[in-house]
């Protein structure tokens, strides 16, 4: 009797443990209590949405209690209206969107994000008749293919020429707060080039210009550009691969090439959706950090399967071949003359989702550049500006849950960063890049504004 009470003890503890360990299990991996469960979220049709598209179709959204419907929208414009309206909870958006918003250069509202979305993923493509003129100044190398990166040097003779023959230069890019009008502005002015300005009473970015930089949506790249409306363009993925495959183009460098592992896009939410929804904010984040490390994980082994996807009608929308170009390590520049550039779309690897003050310093040190800040202003305000939109503690208490669950490692965040990253030197123009000291990284740039310079009566006045 005393054995079969043992046995019996023994067996009810045993299953005491099991239902215990199964009860945590249970209680770790459930989901947030989210205070909104059905989310309507905004994309453009560009390939770096993928985590989105990944989310949703690997069920990471669901795993976090959440039903979200993706949009995709017509511009950067209308995608950023909707979410401060409150038609979209959240949406991928440029990472200079949620920086300008909060200043007030453009839209006045308080955006914020907590999630970087990638790196690099932009190319800078011109016009078959350009490239072949830009193409006589390119240094050659033994194999008699041009030397990368191509630099804007090269491309400077041929605006000379075209404007000795009274013909401005046009030039597109995806919006005024864009990487994309950011980064083509930095390629062309390393080369000589300026870009033009921005100030309080036009905001074109063309006052006093070598290249006249404007808006064009994304899909309508390349359709604009065999218009012969624009002679080249700076966009993302699949567009300047496009132009490729319709012979119409070539795209001469990658953002990879102008500052090596750039942060793109980011997801951006408003501040009072964010304090409203703290756990649902949580809840995506997680979402998107899994999808990026899917992206990302054994060396891209799933980027195959991300090209079907995105090229689904409801995601890009591009033939699978074009996307397929650039999100499997390759870029091809002139026809035929495909390259490896491994990390051209990068989604998880490199930190590149946590949002980093010194990403969102450098973006508004552009803005400071070109006129869009108008007025001098210290480094304690470029410092207090990237506290008000990027958030990091969100992004490692998102984190921190998933390493807890099982679903992501320790290693793979940076948990005792201060939100800068290193001094960075890998720009094509050889200046160095400290987030803590944006005026001294102004006042090295030879074209632009810096100190207490600023744009009037079309000129740039101040010293």
């Amino acid at each position: 009797m005393a054995q079969t009470s043992h046995t019996l003890s023994r067996l009810l503890a045993s299953a005491a443990a099991v239902i215990a360990l199964t009860a945590g299990v249970s209680a770790i991996a459930a989901p947030l209590d989210v205070e909104k469960d059905q989310l309507k979220l905004g994309f453009i049709k560009l390939t770096d949405m993928a985590p989105l598209a990944i989310a949703a179709e690997k069920g990471f959204f669901e795993d976090e209690g959440l039903s979200v419907t993706l949009e995709p929208q017509a511009n950067w414009k209308v995608l950023l209206d909707r979410v401060i309206s409150g038609e979209l909870d959240g949406a991928h958006m440029l990472a200079g969107q949620p920086l300008g918003a909060t200043i007030g250069f453009g839209t006045k509202a308080h955006i914020v994000t907590a999630f970087s979305m990638d790196l690099n993923g932009n190319g800078i493509t011109l016009s078959n008749d350009v490239w072949q003129k830009m193409k006589a100044n390119v240094p050659k190398g033994a194999d008699g293919k041009p030397v990368h990166p191509i630099k804007a040097d090269a491309l400077k003779p041929v605006i000379a020429q075209y404007k000795a023959e009274g013909k401005p230069f046009n030039m597109g890019m995806v919006f005024p707060v864009s990487t994309h009008n950011y980064e083509l502005r930095y390629w062309l002015a390393s080369g000589g080039i300026n870009p033009g300005f921005y100030s309080p009473t036009d905001v074109s970015g063309q006052i006093g210009a070598d290249a006249l930089l404007s808006v064009t949506p994304p899909p309508q790249m390349p359709a604009t550009l065999e218009a012969g409306t624009i002679y080249g363009y700076s966009v993302g993925e699949p567009w300047n691969q496009q132009a490729v495959m319709k012979g119409i183009g070539v795209p001469v460098i990658t953002d990879t090439e102008i500052w090596k592992n750039n942060p793109e896009k980011v997801f951006g939410v408003t501040d009072d959706w964010a304090k409203k929804n703290p756990k649902t904010h949580l809840a995506v984040v997680k979402a998107l950090i899994r999808a990026a490390q899917w992206l990302d994980e054994n060396n891209n082994a799933n980027r195959a399967e991300a090209v079907k996807i995105l090229a689904k009608p409801e995601y890009v929308g591009a033939d699978a071949k074009v996307i397929a170009n650039s999100m499997t390590g390759t870029f091809e520049y002139e026809k035929g003359d495909k390259r490896d550039v491994p990390d051209f779309n990068v989604f998880f690897r490199y930190n590149a989702t946590y949002p980093f003050y010194s990403d969102a310093v450098w973006y508004l040190t552009q803005m400071r550049r070109w006129g869009q800040i108008a007025e001098a202003k210290p480094d304690a305000w470029y410092d207090e500006t990237a506290r008000k939109v990027y958030k990091p503690d969100v992004y490692l208490q998102a984190a921190k849950l998933l390493v807890e669950e099982g679903k992501s490692k320790e290693a793979d965040f940076p948990w005792k960063s201060d939100g800068y990253k290193p001094v960075d030197n890998g720009f094509i123009d050889g200046i160095p890049y400290d987030g803590r000291k944006p005026n001294d990284y102004l006042a090295k740039q030879p074209i632009g504004l810096k100190g207490d310079q600023k744009v009037e009566g079309g000129q740039v006045v101040g010293g």
